[in-house]
């Protein structure tokens, strides 16, 4: 599939340059209207079975309450003031680990000015309409993650079927520019493989945005909630980590023995592709290590203790 089937405009980034460059960038993000057909996979860690409630009533919405990237306390003004001669550049060389047909992690691929613009535009959505929020059911039990989705809504229960929320808002959009980044780390990806066929190429058109505290886990299981075109494709999930380290567990069977499992650990900047023949793998979140973040995206954001993750994928 070309890049061109997007119907985008052109992409502005090529081989990791930066996500927006010069001072236009946030002018063009916020000019962003498209949206286009968008579903997200979560299996979420639940409190309780219960079943969902649907209700875009005034009383849903104003049982939801703003949840914010950033340390309580921390003002943009002072963001701006303590960020000035803070050095963005990576200190990592980039490198990248096969795990498996169709499987790859590009270690250290997002830049640190990437990995700002990145908290920015998640804290800017997820503070509005459609923003961060923890699922509620009918009895009140809430979900852990805190979770939004760009595109088009979904949840564990009722999957794509229900177009708004339970607090009756409709998601975002996905900014051009971070579908752009997606269709580039592919490409990227595919050069490392031994055949670009391993990973096809994709448009994005749904991503869901989780943040884990350091004391949330996401148990095992498949992503699967596409459409059989898609699945069949093997068209590919494409994972950017920012914040604290994971312990991310995957299999190609389900078991309950996580010493059946694989293991590796996704640092803030790792973007992490699986689809092909691995398309379908278990996989979950063991661990959030406290403090592993880098110490300049920190400084920067005030980005609050834990991992933001950002999933994207074709319906």
């Amino acid at each position: 599939m070309s890049m061109a089937l997007c119907l985008q405009p052109k992409p502005s980034l090529y081989f990791k340059s930066s996500l927006f460059a010069g001072s236009t960038g946030m002018a063009q993000f916020r000019g962003v209207v498209k949206q286009g057909r968008v579903q997200d996979v979560f299996h979420g860690v639940v409190i309780g079975k219960c079943k969902r409630y649907h209700n875009s009533s005034a009383n849903a919405l104003r049982q939801t309450q703003p949840f914010s990237l950033i340390l309580p306390g921390a003002e943009s003004t002072n963001l701006a003031r303590e960020s000035t001669g803070i050095e963005l550049g990576n200190t990592l060389p980039s490198s990248h680990e096969i795990l498996g047909s169709g499987m790859i992690i590009l270690k250290n691929y997002i830049s640190l000015k990437d990995q700002v613009d990145i908290v920015n535009i998640c804290q800017k959505l997820g503070m509005g309409p459609g923003g961060f929020y923890q699922a509620s059911y009918r009895s009140g039990v809430k979900q852990r993650l805190h979770r939004m989705c760009y595109g088009r809504n979904w949840d564990p229960e009722t999957k794509y079927s229900e177009r708004y929320r339970s607090d009756g808002s409709l998601p975002p959009p996905i900014p051009d520019e971070l579908i752009s980044f997606v269709q580039t780390a592919i490409q990227d990806a595919q050069a490392h493989l031994n055949s670009a066929n391993e990973i096809p190429l994709m448009c994005p058109n749904i991503c869901l945005v989780n943040f884990y505290t350091t004391t949330d886990r996401l148990g095992l299981h498949q992503d699967r909630s596409e459409s059989s075109d898609s699945l069949k494709r093997g068209l590919p999930v494409v994972s950017l980590s920012i914040g604290d380290s994971a312990e991310f567990l995957y299999g190609h069977t389900y078991t309950e023995d996580e010493n059946e499992l694989s293991k590796v650990v996704l640092q803030s900047g790792d973007v992490m592709i699986f689809g092909g023949k691995s398309r379908l793998i278990y996989h979950g979140v063991k661990t959030i290590f406290p403090n592993s973040a880098p110490p300049p995206l920190l400084q920067r954001t005030k980005l609050r203790p834990g991992r933001l993750n950002l999933t994207f994928r074709e319906y």
